[in-house]
């Protein structure tokens, strides 16, 4: 008698396990609340079509014998394994590019992330003239780059404003034309115009720090430098994160800039950068696959540095 009780428990013991096996592997897979997939579809599937299927043709075509043909043509494009990487390899205008790249990170990154936290910070103190300061910030952002590149060819021509001011100071060649000057010059540009985005970003973050920590450390004798750097800075550094990251990744794929202050990469490929050079060798030359070989080995480099960024900044925050 009491094993037939007992049996019709086991199985419902047995079903219930079962059954709540199905809800964690549903909420594994789904989430906690599944309709946060559904409403994130539509943009799910705009990730997919603009960015993954690209990175993915991209990969395979860098792999094989890609090249052009006309729409509907039947044509063999033969797997060649890593020729077209070779031939990356053993390209000094590929070396060249992702030197300048190289250095114009080094240059843009960092002055990046300390002008606009510099700036973020005084903006947040103002109570006079707040929004005018800001927008003020903001629109080169918006502006479209081809006036603003206008303003800087005439500022920094031969002729132009800056070498006026420093007269014999200027230098020879002049600053767009100077092999050693012109990626530090873009550098700068892109700095000022894409500073008040990431102004913005630091405000947003400085508006969750408590107020009550600063008045902690006016009570205990803190100065406005010794504030700065124990409380605002720790209190923001996932602010600070997210603009090291979009830094990065917006440097590392710098085209318009140096195609248009520098007419395509020059003086004799010093500002040329990996992107541009893809540009040239995917459409110009018609070397698609070389161009996709450059473009893997690019974000490869990309998701290293921001791994690295990640564990730098990522770690101290946690």
């Amino acid at each position: 008698m009491s094993s037939a009780i007992a049996e019709p428990e086991t199985d419902s013991a047995r079903a219930g396990a079962q059954h709540a096996r199905s809800a964690r592997r549903r909420r594994r897979i789904l989430g906690e609340n599944p309709l946060g997939i559904l409403l994130s579809a539509p943009y799910l599937i705009f990730i997919g079509v603009v960015f993954a299927f690209p990175l993915i043709f991209a990969v395979w075509m860098s792999f094989h014998d890609y090249f052009f043909a006309a729409p509907g043509a039947d044509v063999e494009r033969d797997f060649v394994g890593f020729e077209n990487f070779v031939t990356v390899a053993t390209d000094p205008a590929v070396w060249r590019s992702f030197l300048n790249v190289g250095i114009f990170l080094i240059i843009n990154v960092p002055l990046t992330v300390v002008l606009s936290l510099l700036l973020a910070t005084a903006l947040n103190r103002v109570v006079r003239a707040r929004l005018f300061l800001r927008v003020s910030f903001y629109v080169p952002y918006v502006t479209a780059s081809v006036a603003v590149v206008g303003v800087w060819l005439f500022m920094f021509s031969g002729g132009g404003l800056v070498n006026q001011v420093l007269g014999p100071l200027a230098p020879d060649p002049s600053w767009l034309i100077n092999p050693f000057l012109a990626m530090p010059t873009i550098a700068f540009f892109v700095t000022w115009k894409q500073l008040g985005f990431f102004i913005l970003l630091y405000l947003a973050a400085l508006q969750a720090v408590p107020h009550e920590l600063y008045e902690s450390a006016a009570t205990d004798g803190a100065g406005p430098v010794r504030t700065f750097f124990s409380v605002t800075v720790p209190g923001v550094r996932s602010a600070t994160l997210l603009v090291l990251l979009l830094a990065t990744i917006t440097g590392a794929n710098l085209f318009t800039e140096p195609y248009l202050l520098t007419n395509g990469g020059g003086p004799n490929g010093a500002s040329t950068s990996p992107v541009l050079l893809m540009y040239q060798k995917g459409l110009e030359q018609g070397n698609p696959d070389v161009a996709a070989a450059i473009g893997v080995i690019l974000v490869i480099l990309v998701l290293a540095l921001a791994l690295i960024e990640r564990k730098l900044v990522g770690d101290e925050e946690s």
